[in-house]
Formats: C-alpha cells, sequence, structure tokens
C-alpha cells in the first residue's frame, strides 16, 4: 500500500469519526424543550399507534371511548427536560419530563417534538400568573356542555393533532374532536380555568390549599361554610363550587339512560350533589383523617387566595 493510500485512508476515517461525534454530540445538546403549542403528553411514545393505527384512520380508544394513554396537555411556555430522543419515520418523539407534571411514572412520558422548541441551557419555567376570582369563574362558566375528555384540560383541543397526524379519510365529528383532544376531565377544568396554575391531579388537589372544617357535618351545614371557588374531592374526582347554590364538574357519565346526561361539563345544584355524595362518603376536615370500615371519604379544599 502506497503512502498515498495510506493517507488517504487514515484521512477518511478521522472524518467519519469526526461526524459521527458531531452527530452525537448535536443530538447531546438537546437537553430542553419549550412547548411552542399546547402539548399534548402521552405515558406511550407510540403516537402514530393512537392517532390513526395502521390504517391512518383510527383512533385507540378503550372500552370507555377515552384516550387512556393522555396523561395532560402541557400549556405553552411549558418547559421540558429531554431525556430521551426516539426517531422513526422521520418523526422525533421525545421522552421528557417537566415540573408541570411531577407524578411518578413506569412508563415514561412523551412529547412530539413539532409542539415544541429546543434548548440546550436550561430555561425558566413556564410563568404562572392565577387569573382573578372572576376570571376563573368565567372561564368555568365558558366550559358548560364541554366534552368529558379523558386527561384533556384544552376546551376546544389542539387543531395541529390532525395535521401533524392527518387522517387518511373524513372523520365523524365525535371522532375528529377526540383527535383534537378536545374536552376536559375533572381536575382538567380546573387547570384551564386557572390557566394551569392549580396542580394537574386530585392525588395532589386532595390537599391543596386550605381545609374546609367540614367533618361531622350534615349537607345544609356545609352548604353553609362554603365559598365561591371551594373544591370537593377525592382521589379520583373534583368538583368546583361556583357559588353557595351551584357547582360545576366534568363526569365520564352523569347517567347513560337520561336524555342530555351522557357526560361532559355540567353545572348543577350543590345541595343535590352533596346528598348525592354524602349516600356514598363521608365529609372529613384533612383526607389522611380515617373513616370507619367500609366508608369512603371526601375533603372541601379551599385554595383560592
Amino acid at each position: 500500500m502506497t503512502f498515498f493510500r495510506k493517507a488517504l485512508i487514515v484521512i477518511f476515517t478521522f472524518l467519519l469519526v469526526d461526524g459521527l461525534n458531531s452527530g452525537l454530540t448535536a443530538k447531546n445538546l438537546v437537553k430542553y424543550a419549550i412547548a411552542t403549542l399546547p402539548t399534548p403528553v402521552l405515558h406511550t411514545a407510540d403516537f402514530r399507534g393512537i392517532f390513526g393505527g395502521e390504517d391512518g384512520e383510527t383512533l385507540r380508544l378503550d372500552e370507555d371511548k377515552q384516550i387512556k394513554e393522555l396523561e395532560f396537555i402541557a400549556f405553552p411556555k411549558t418547559v421540558f427536560k429531554v431525556e430521551e430522543i426516539i426517531e422513526g419515520n422521520g418523526k422525533k418523539i421525545y421522552k421528557i419530563t417537566t415540573k408541570d407534571y411531577p407524578y411518578p411514572t413506569d412508563e415514561g412520558y412523551f412529547i412530539d417534538s413539532r409542539f415544541v422548541k429546543t434548548v440546550e441551557i436550561k430555561p425558566p419555567e413556564r410563568p404562572k400568573e392565577l387569573p382573578s376570582k372572576q376570571t376563573v369563574i368565567q372561564n368555568l362558566l365558558s366550559t358548560e356542555d364541554s366534552n368529558y375528555l379523558w386527561s384533556g384540560n384544552y376546551k376546544n383541543g389542539i387543531p395541529q393533532i390532525p395535521l401533524f397526524y392527518k387522517p387518511t379519510s373524513l372523520l365523524p365529528e365525535k371522532i375528529r374532536e377526540k383527535w383534537m383532544l378536545k374536552g376536559l376531565d375533572c381536575s382538567g377544568l380546573l387547570y384551564y380555568a386557572t390557566n394551569g396554575c392549580t396542580p394537574r391531579n386530585t392525588s395532589s388537589l386532595v390537599n391543596y390549599g386550605d381545609s374546609a372544617q367540614i367533618a361531622g357535618l350534615k349537607v345544609d351545614e356545609i352548604i353553609q361554610k362554603v365559598e365561591s371557588l371551594d373544591i370537593i374531592v377525592w382521589i379520583g374526582h373534583l368538583i368546583i363550587i361556583l357559588v353557595k347554590e351551584h357547582i360545576i364538574e366534568s363526569r365520564l357519565d352523569y347517567d347513560k339512560h337520561k336524555k342530555g346526561f351522557q357526560g361532559g361539563v355540567k353545572i348543577r345544584q350543590l345541595k343535590e350533589v352533596l346528598v348525592e355524595i354524602m349516600e356514598s362518603r363521608v365529609p372529613v376536615d384533612n383526607y389522611k383523617d380515617e373513616v370507619k370500615e367500609g366508608k369512603k371519604k371526601f375533603v372541601i379544599r379551599r385554595w383560592y387566595e
């Protein structure tokens, strides 16, 4: 082998290794991402399997017609730490963590890279400014009759999803609305109304704010104790008091046999709802308080200052 050929091989090898290292370095530089759009966060990296499936037009729903892989929808400017980059079919999915959703997970949390911009240096967290009490109430009122959506917290949905995951045929309206993640669940209703200033899950909301002292009280006595925007909550469900006489809540199914009560966001009489709750639950001052065996509990938390 001539000296010239040896030199060419050395140069080629150096350029190849350098190029690979540069690619790895560039990939590793993606450490943080900032939501530029409302960003769906799933506990699976299989976005295409959810939005389209094998035929490009099937939305993956469970027996309740919900997307159970959805965790929440991050507000614009939410900051994510990128833990891993998953590439396939020309798309990038990021495995992430975020302070806006600090809940443990075995599967991990994932976002589509097209909803965010990436940065190398850690940016400041999303600014959170709690709206005025009247604005929160108006936001709540604006959601009446909205769809119920598991883990939904964006009333009008995300119109970019059908653009990023374009269905191969014209979808029925109800399926298209779910494809866009249009709707709210119980805690998502409060998250939406407060611009993402409240905890996203009921597991946090049962201890959020101050306790309304309701242990041992009857329905009419509890009504006298509550204030506007207090929340009636237990792990699994949240109800928001609008004023002393009315509540607003989002439920999957109020009464599937009753016309107009197939689910969604509804305003109801506070007394009627408390009577229903107290048929199976006991009021306590703090969620850690013990109740009689076989009984369930609920708390009322006063969170708005």
